[in-house]
């Protein structure tokens, strides 16, 4: 499984951006999928996540309502809309994918595949 993320740029505070996650390969539609995101000099934090069997989604409370993580099968893309971005929210953003638990679904280390990142800088 190969994922490549795109999409990442520089906004204004209280704009939207949607970035993407192409997804590449076999068998990924029976795993997990998540958004995570990291800042220079800190642990990478979960953002976002659902399971292809399942239509839930789970958020990290700080983008809860201002984030979106969605799918698209026939194109095997995953996105992630975020609206209302904050200064907070710049990072690079990383989609990842593997089996992990439910309980699990927002830790990194669950996660066996991962993009490259894609960078967002929110301007104040």
């Amino acid at each position: 499984v190969q994922l490549q993320a795109s999409g990442g740029g520089l906004v204004q505070a209280g704009a939207s951006l949607r970035v993407s996650c192409a997804v590449y390969g076999s068998g990924f539609s029976t795993y997990a999928m998540g958004w995570f995101r990291q800042t220079p000099g800190k642990e990478r934090e979960f953002v976002a996540a659902f399971r292809w069997s399942s239509d839930n989604t789970y958020y990290a409370d700080s983008v809860k309502g201002r984030f979106t993580i969605s799918r698209d099968s026939a194109k095997n893309t995953v996105y992630l809309q975020m609206n209302s971005v904050k200064p907070e929210d710049t990072a690079v953003y990383y989609c990842a994918t593997g089996f992990p638990i439910l309980s699990q679904i927002t830790s990194d280390h669950a996660y066996h595949y991962w993009g490259q990142g894609t960078l967002v800088t929110v301007s104040s």
